[in-house]
């Protein structure tokens, strides 16, 4: 199994053409180039980008309703090639195919439908999970159970502290303590969905992360689980 990450920002970030200097679009992933997680207003221009093909989609599925993470034209365009959109409520399990994904509720309070998801295909296992903050009691207890292969963890806020976002987002010292937490039951850790106005370049980030053994996805990064 393998993720490609479409996108991996914020929704602080603008239009490429109006953005100076790095860029990341909205959060979106690929697995295995069937299975499309959030399909955000930036999706069909990152498809274009990265040769991938919509007809090659199967299945979509969606954590929530934020404009970044949904859009209806995007959603209709990649069904029209095929595509199914599974509507997945927090507690829910189904077969998509190879795949098995279990849906659980996410702590971020702006949008009381947010769902995490756990994949998984040929004994491998991805948790994405964004947006968030602490992750909640049945999706740790889930993680603890399964063993993940590879979780991408929500890092909105960079080093800030003291900010009220923390209520729905992660700073980088969450992540870390969820990290140490946790250790025992996940492989590999990244982190995604990052805030244009709260972090330092790529770069510096991957530098100061890969100190905790955290990977920085980035928009075109691909990773085999």
């Amino acid at each position: 199994m393998k993720i490609f990450f479409l996108g991996t920002g914020a929704a602080d970030w603008v239009l490429k053409e109006e953005q100076e200097g790095e860029f990341r679009r909205y959060s979106s992933a690929l697995i295995d180039d069937n299975l499309l997680i959030d399909p955000g207003p930036q999706v069909l221009e990152a498809m274009v980008e990265y040769s991938k093909s919509c007809e090659d989609i199967k299945y979509i599925i969606n954590t929530h309703r934020h404009k970044d993470h949904y859009d209806e034209d995007t959603l209709t365009a990649i069904k029209a090639k095929g595509a199914e959109f599974i509507d997945f409520k927090a507690g829910e399990v189904r077969k998509l195919g190879d795949y098995t994904v279990s849906a659980y509720a996410a702590n971020h309070g702006t949008s009381t439908e947010a769902v995490h998801f756990i994949i998984e295909k040929d004994g491998k296992k991805i948790f994405y999970g964004l947006d968030s903050a602490w992750l909640l009691y049945e999706e740790v207890k889930a993680i603890k159970e399964k063993h993940i292969d590879f979780a991408v963890l929500d890092g909105t806020i960079g080093n800030q502290e003291g900010d009220y976002r923390i209520f729905e987002h992660n700073n980088l010292r969450m992540v870390r303590e969820m990290k140490l937490t946790l250790d025992l039951f996940v492989d590999r850790f990244a982190i995604s969905h990052m805030a244009y106005t709260l972090h330092e370049p790529h770069e510096v980030l991957a530098k100061e992360m890969a100190q905790y053994n955290i990977e920085v996805a980035f928009d075109g990064l691909e990773t085999e689980i």
